[in-house]
Order: C-alpha cells, then sequence, then structure tokens
C-alpha cells in the first residue's frame, strides 16, 4: 500500500466508442436521461392531432412525497431531507392520479413507466411498465387500484425486492387507439428506491430491530481508536438523511460508470462504493495521506462528520483532502446506510499490513537487535478501521450469508484497483480465503504472525523469533441501542489455541494462504518485562521500566537492546528517539529492575497525529543463547476538550458555547484552530485562535 498520495486525482478516460461492439453506448449514469415524447403514434404521424375526446386525461400526479405522508413513514424514509418521494424497495407504496373524469377499469387501459438512465431497456429492467392488475404479486412490479373517489385514482405500487436501486422517472401512459398518451416529463413524480433491510425477500434483509435501528437508520455514531491499552472514542456525524446525501450517493455510482442494471445487487453496489470512496485509481471521493502534512486539505484527524465531505466532492467534482482509516471507513457507512444497507464501521486493534500475502509480518533486525528501518516492509497498524455490510451471499455456498467485510482504505489492489470486500465474515474465520472478494488479505489482517530476522553480514536473514498472538487481539464495533462497546472479535477468528483455530488455519494454507512454519523451542528460563504507566500526557516526561526475572538456579547475564520511535499509528516510524545498549547481571531466582527515562524534549517537536511512540527490546541472554524480543506501543494522551453551554437551552434560539483546552506543552501552540460540525442545517465551522501559552486555556 501506498500511505501518501499528493498528486491530483486522475482525470477520468474518455470512453471509447460503442459503435462496432453494440447497438447503445453503456447505461451507466442516472442522472442522464432521454426525452419521452408525450404522445406516441402507431404508425404514421397524421396531418392534425387526433380528437381524444371521451379518453381519460391526466390532470396531476401525487405521489405523497412528503414526510409525512404515509409513503414515507411505512418505508422508514421520513428522516430524509428530501422533497422527493423516498421508498424501500419490495414494499408497496401509494400514488392518486387525478383525471378530467372518474376512471373505469372496464374502458380505460391506464398503466405506470418508471425508467432510469438515457438508454432505457424493458430487458435490462431500466425501463419498467407496471399495469393494473387485480392483485400484487410479490417479488414483481405491480399495480393495483386501491379506490376511486369521484376524479382522484389511488393506486398501491410494488416494486421487486431486487430492482435497481436510483432515481425513477415515472410517467402515467393511456391507451387510444391513435397510439400512446403520456404525461409531460415532472421531476416532482420522481422517484428513489433504496435497499429494504424489512422486506423478507431483499437480499439486505434484517430480522432484528434493534440492529435495524442501529445500522440503518442511526446518523450519529462512535468510532474506536488508539491502542489495545489506549482505546479512546471518536463521536461521528454519519449524517445519511442530510440534504443531497442520497444524490451524492447516486453521483458517485455514476462516476465509478456503475452499470445502471447492476445496482440492485448489494454485493456489486458495496464493491463500487469501497473503490470509489478513496481517490487512488478512479477519482473517488477522499485522497488517503498519512506523511502528516496538509497544509492544501483538511487534516484526518479534523473531521467530525461525513457529511462536508460527501457534499464538497459532489459539488465540485474533485476528490477531497484527507482521509485516513476511520475517515474512509466513516464515509463509506454514509454511503451505505443510505442506499439502505445495514452497516457499522469496526475497528481491529493490532491490525496486520501483509505487503507479500505470506500471512508473516516481517520485522528485520540487525545483529544488535535494531530495527533495520529500510527492509521492514510490513508494518503492524495500532488499528485499523473498516466496515461490514449485512447481506445474503449468493454467490457463496449456504453458511456465509450476514455480515461481510469491506474497505475503502487504499493499501492493496483486488482485481487492479484499490477496494477490498466484501467479503464473508464467516468465511475469514473458517480460513475459506478463496471465497469473493479479498479473503486473504482480510485474513492475514487479523491472523498474521510477527517473525523477527537477524540480518546478516553476508545479507542472508535468519529467523529468531515468531510470535503468533500479536495480530487481531481485539475487534470491536458499537453496540445497539447504546454508546457501548461491542466485542466481536469471535467472529473473525477463533480462540488463539484452539483446535478451530488450527483447521481453520489448515483451511486457509490449503487455499492457497502461505505461512512461514513455527518452530518449538525450548522456553527460555529469563524473562524481560517492559512496563510504562498508564495515562501519560503529551508535553511531559515519562519512565520506561525493565524487569528481568531469572527463573533458573544459575546466575544470568542479560544484554539489552532498547530502540524507540515516534511512529504513525500505521506502525510506521517517522524518527528514532531513543537507544540504549543495557547489561544487567541477574542472580539465580532473582529480578532485577532498571528504568530509562524518555523526555518530552526527545519527542515532542516530531510528533505526528495521535502520538504514538514505539518501544522495542531485543535481549540476549549470554550463557544460554537465548533471544527475547518484544515490542510496546504508549499512545500519549491529549488533554480533552471542555465543553460548557451558557444560559438556557431552546429551540430557534442562539446559544453560547464555551471551549476550553489546556496547553500541555513547555512551550506555545502556534495558530491552533477549532472545528465544530452539527447536523441538520449546522453548517462546519472553523475558529482561528491566537497563540496557546503553555499550561494556559
Amino acid at each position: 500500500m501506498s500511505h501518501s498520495t499528493t498528486d491530483p486525482p486522475e482525470r477520468r478516460r474518455p470512453l471509447a466508442s460503442h459503435v462496432g461492439r453494440k447497438t447503445t453506448p453503456s447505461n451507466d449514469s442516472n442522472a442522464k436521461e432521454n426525452t419521452i415524447p408525450d404522445f406516441q403514434y402507431f404508425g404514421l404521424i397524421p396531418r392534425s392531432p387526433p380528437s381524444l375526446q371521451g379518453f381519460l386525461d391526466i390532470w396531476g400526479v401525487d405521489v405523497h412525497p412528503n414526510l409525512d405522508d404515509v409513503n414515507r413513514t411505512q418505508h422508514h424514509t421520513e428522516s430524509y431531507d428530501c422533497n422527493y418521494l423516498i421508498v424501500r424497495r419490495g414494499q408497496p407504496f401509494q400514488i392518486t392520479i387525478m383525471t378530467n373524469r372518474p376512471y373505469k377499469a372496464e374502458k380505460d387501459k391506464l398503466w405506470i413507466e418508471l425508467l432510469i438512465g438515457r438508454y432505457p431497456n424493458l430487458t435490462k429492467r431500466t425501463y419498467i411498465p407496471i399495469y393494473i392488475q387485480e392483485k400484487l404479486e410479490k417479488g414483481k412490479w405491480g399495480a393495483k387500484v386501491k379506490s376511486v373517489q369521484g376524479n382522484n385514482l389511488c393506486l398501491s405500487l410494488l416494486s421487486p425486492p431486487d430492482c435497481i436501486v436510483g432515481r425513477f422517472r415515472m410517467y402515467v401512459a393511456i391507451m387510444t387507439p391513435y397510439g400512446i398518451r403520456r404525461t409531460a416529463r415532472d421531476k416532482e413524480t420522481d422517484i428513489y428506491f433504496i435497499f429494504n433491510p424489512w422486506c423478507e425477500e431483499d437480499a439486505v434483509y434484517l430480522s432484528d430491530p434493534d440492529e435495524r435501528e442501529e445500522y440503518v437508520l442511526n446518523d450519529i455514531g462512535c468510532i474506536y481508536f488508539g491502542h489495545l491499552d489506549e482505546i479512546t472514542t471518536r463521536s461521528w456525524v454519519f449524517g445519511q438523511f442530510e440534504r443531497n446525501i442520497l444524490d451524492t450517493c447516486i453521483y458517485i455510482m455514476d462516476r465509478a460508470r456503475m452499470p445502471l442494471q447492476t445496482r440492485g445487487c448489494p454485493i456489486k453496489v458495496s464493491r463500487v462504493a469501497s473503490a470509489m470512496i478513496n481517490a487512488k485509481d478512479d477519482g473517488g471521493v477522499l485522497v488517503g495521506r498519512w506523511d502528516g502534512v496538509y497544509n492544501d486539505g483538511v487534516a484526518p484527524t479534523a473531521w467530525n462528520s461525513s457529511v462536508e465531505i460527501l457534499l464538497q466532492y459532489f459539488q465540485s467534482g474533485v476528490s477531497v483532502n484527507y482521509g485516513q482509516c476511520w475517515v474512509f471507513a466513516a464515509v463509506l457507512n454514509t454511503v451505505l446506510r443510505c442506499l439502505g444497507l445495514p452497516a457499522r464501521v469496526v475497528t481491529n486493534f493490532s491490525s496486520a499490513h501483509d505487503n507479500n500475502g505470506n500471512l508473516c509480518t516481517d520485522i528485520i533486525l540487525d545483529p544488535d537487535g535494531k530495527k533495520i528501518l529500510e527492509l521492514t516492509k510490513d508494518s503492524i497498524w495500532n488499528y485499523h478501521c473498516w466496515n461490514e455490510c449485512w447481506m445474503t451471499r449468493a454467490d457463496l455456498p449456504p453458511g456465509y450469508d450476514g455480515w461481510q467485510a469491506v474497505d475503502a482504505t487504499p493499501q492493496e489492489t483486488s482485481e487492479g484497483m484499490y477496494r477490498c470486500g466484501p467479503a464473508s465474515v464467516n468465511a475469514i474465520k473458517h480460513g475459506q480465503v478463496y471465497f469473493p472478494f479479498d479473503g486473504p488479505f482480510i485474513y492475514a489482517e487479523v491472523n498474521s504472525d510477527v517473525v523477527y530476522w537477524i540480518k546478516q553480514q553476508d545479507g542472508s536473514l535468519i529467523k529468531d523469533k515468531v510470535k503468533t498472538d500479536e495480530v487481531g487481539k481485539l475487534i470491536l464495533t458499537k453496540e445497539t441501542r447504546s454508546d457501548m462497546r461491542k466485542n466481536i472479535t469471535d467472529l473473525y477468528k477463533y480462540p488463539e489455541g484452539s483446535q478451530e483455530e488450527r483447521l481453520s488455519l489448515e483451511a486457509a494454507i490449503q487455499h492457497g494462504v502461505k505461512k512461514e512454519p513455527v518452530e518449538t523451542e525450548s522456553e527460555s528460563d529469563v524473562s524481560v518485562e517492559m512496563h510504562v504507566d498508564k495515562n501519560i500526557v503529551l508535553g511531559t516526561d515519562f519512565k520506561i521500566g525493565l524487569e528481568i526475572k531469572n527463573n533458573s538456579n544459575a546466575d544470568r547475564t542479560v544484554k539489552i537492546q532498547l530502540s524507540g520511535y515516534i511512529v504513525f499509528y500505521t506502525g510506521v516510524p517517522k524518527v528514532q528517539i531513543t537507544d540504549e545498549d543495557i547489561e544487567v547481571e541477574v542472580e539465580a531466582n532473582q529480578v532485577h529492575q532498571t528504568q530509562v527515562k524518555i523526555e518530552s524534549n526527545t519527542y515532542e517537536d516530531s510528533l505526528v497525529e495521535q502520538s504514538a511512540l514505539q518501544f522495542l527490546i531485543c535481549s540476549h541472554v549470554e550463557e544460554t543463547g537465548h533471544n527475547l524480543v518484544s515490542q510496546k506501543i504508549v499512545i500519549l494522551k491529549i488533554p480533552k476538550l471542555n465543553i460548557k453551554v451558557e444560559g438556557e437551552i431552546a429551540f430557534g434560539k442562539m446559544v453560547n458555547i464555551v471551549v476550553e483546552f489546556t496547553n500541555p506543552f513547555k512551550k506555545p501552540l502556534e495558530n491552533p484552530v477549532l472545528r465544530i460540525d452539527g447536523l441538520d442545517y449546522f453548517q462546519p465551522k472553523l475558529r482561528l485562535f491566537r497563540d496557546t501559552v503553555s499550561g494556559r486555556s
């Protein structure tokens, strides 16, 4: 994976001509439309208009799009800030047709036409004639008369549970002896169809009402990040119901040139969305950047909402700067929920990024135990966020429906594009990595071994230590009906060392996943543990405690090499801050303790976001020749913002908010910026401040 990209989004290449390949161009734009004649003659067009007296004439059509109308409430779409009708597929909805006289079923032949795209086609399900019938039939388009009250004809319409997701144009057509008479183009009657987790026949059906409430309807949430020992919660505004977000989701599929006839498949929609949320190769929504330089955009840590990102992309057509894994996951979550797919953000703590797909995170050390940065290409991210969406997998054998992992962070290419998934979580757990899509990569993220290699003088590598329990330690998502954490690690993997885990690994290896053999080593009679106090505040000095325990009946000489780095949350080092060589004599059955002081001036000028430090200790026992390796991540605690509201809070009235922050450094902070986001009509606000003095709010 490329951890940084500063290039502008690639301009999309013009499409090659369709001539000679097919009769019409690809129908891959929801925004484009063709012209439909108001009157379609049978045969030759007469010189003068025919007399249509006595035939039914349509005076108007009401699709009942208002938030409190029956359609929006029954379809759980009343929260969408949209003037048009939004319905979920596979579920009836009502329209009312106003006519010049009462409708007579035995005399008037009337039907509804739905069209999507510029080249509507009956066989591609982009042109849909809906005829009035006695009763509605599940799984098929249909219309039936609900009531006739004077000149008002009320129809109940039903869509199939696999219809295309998008914005359809609607016409009312009437048969006459001379041709077909249609209503004029009226955008007010356009209808959005989205996925339906309430419909048992829909591929995204979710039976649990609490889960539907959380993973479809909840427009705010929280994302977990930090480190296994220091988990932090970030609030996030998904905002899937905000104005123009649904149009943005459709625009994203248009930008991907996704054929309209495939947009009813949640597998294909989620896969296209995972590619389009990042801008790596297709001019998608977000540019990824990890190097800490964000002068021409917004720092990933400054975002609190998906709404501004998506709307900026929709309005400008240009990729937005910048995102990292939790931003990619949050924006993808918004898109999936907006389209009706149940979705959630998950966080994997100690997530492996395996560059060569061998189920190993390889760390290269020199003979003294120092990490060789230029040779160590793999990394363990402190955490990595991706998404899960709920669906049936008709393309897989039974047993692999349910949660599917989808990842929009541009790490590695999949079939030539930066995208990942959907991959069945249950397939990952059982090692069935040959199923589509991208099973081996996700399996490695939660199951990799950490292998330490010693580089010899002739350039060869000798395997030193293999750690099998340092990756995929904890996988979290938000609990339903609360802000509590939900541990879903057992959905991805069996307990470490269990027979089920061994069988899963054997299945993964059988299906092509490579893995270094783990050799059984004699256990060392010396242990070295590293201890660091919790809640170390940014800008303070602290100590690393080393505890060397000799469990043998003889004295031991232990040589310890301690290296410390400032690291990005991806585990990639930025600069080294400490390099200590320690030698201790430990008497038989005794414990020796020592400390190494880390002063704030060694790290504070080079810190990157999330303030992570990594310490690696390599120990060698002289008498036995045993080597011991361990590493520890220290997340420095950033002082929290204190928010207070002054005065009474009342709807429609201004309110003053006091935000307090204490500078933890021994020097002023230069040009701090406060960013505030909110739901509905609250637009993101930026506030610049003067320099903040050390220790002052």
